[in-house]
């Protein structure tokens, strides 16, 4: 088996806004460790595929970023995408450039911009999901869901294909709550973590999962989050005593289950807060309730609509 790692690297930089720009969008923020997270993609699986059989698929606002972010990557496989066209065609146009070099690659789709807290696991079940292409079947990994989770793909589980590969019966792009309630219930039931953007999934891995049958996953546990908003960064970093997640020069006194991230080379100090996200940037200040963090894009809307674009 050949197998080539294709790293998805598109973005617009709202979710994560002070700290995310348009030029700098969440996959190149050191939000986890010391790395960035494509950084943290690249090394993960370079167990897997050494630096020669990878590519990483990126716009051309972002071709400066990923050279500095992945100073090994060869040039040429960094493949810039004309224009942005959601993940199939991204995933089309890596193919294409893989299969010049390589007529027998097989590829593992992989976005640039999650946290995985067991790597070995996760090469394990990569690993156990490239053997099982061998039959022309189309794999992803699943993920036992940990709570409703309306903002997630989810598969259902069919019959068991072969050791650990389980065929893909029902394929649902982001339920409503009632139905991720339910679905939390049912062990047929995984997060789709691999490919969940709606062009690929709608596109491709639906109607193959309805017709022909060739869609497959791997049940994985390997501590994986998608690190989707502010909210989240407690469940991928260390915490103080009283739940809180600190970065750079914050103090925090007397808080709970806050996160106070001083990135903007000045102090940032908090006192008497419950369940707040203050964030320091450069040039602009953040504070928002930690259940409203998946609303930053409001203020990157509300900034737009004022032309307020030396902010974005």
């Amino acid at each position: 088996m050949s197998l080539h790692a294709v790293i998805l690297a598109g973005g617009s930089g709202t979710r994560f806004w002070p700290l995310s720009r348009a030029k700098k969008p969440k996959q190149f923020l050191a939000l986890v460790t010391g790395r960035t997270l494509i950084a943290e993609t690249f090394l993960r699986v370079e167990p897997l595929c050494s630096s020669a059989r990878t590519w990483v698929v990126c716009g051309t606002d972002h071709v400066e970023a990923v050279r500095k972010a992945l100073p090994g990557l060869p040039p040429a496989h960094l493949v810039v995408e004309p224009a942005a066209r959601n993940t199939a065609p991204a995933i089309g146009l890596a193919s294409v450039h893989a299969l010049r070099e390589d007529r027998d690659a097989t590829l593992m789709v992989l976005p640039s911009d999650h946290h995985i807290a067991r790597p070995d696991a996760f090469r394990g079940a990569l690993s156990a999901a490239a053997r099982a292409c061998a039959n022309g079947d189309l794999l992803t990994l699943g993920i036992d869901p940990t709570r409703p989770e309306t903002g997630y793909g989810y598969l259902r589980r069919g019959a068991e294909k072969s050791a650990g590969v389980f065929a893909v019966e029902t394929f649902v792009e982001k339920p409503d709550a009632a139905t991720a309630r339910r679905y939390l219930q049912d062990p047929a039931y995984s997060w789709n973590a691999a490919l969940r953007p709606i062009s690929i999934d709608y596109g491709v891995m639906e109607p193959e999962s309805q017709t022909t049958r060739r869609i497959a996953l791997v049940p994985g546990d390997f501590g994986w989050s998608d690190v989707g908003s502010f909210a989240a960064l407690p469940e991928v970093r260390p915490l103080d005593a009283r739940g809180n997640a600190l970065s750079g020069d914050a103090l925090a006194i007397d808080c709970d289950d806050c996160i106070v991230l001083a990135e903007g080379g000045r102090l940032v100090a908090a006192l008497g807060l419950r369940g707040l996200c203050v964030v320091d940037s450069d040039d602009a200040l953040l504070v928002i309730p930690r259940e409203r963090a998946q609303d930053v894009r409001a203020i990157v809307d509300a900034l737009k609509a004022q032309g307020r674009g030396e902010k974005l």
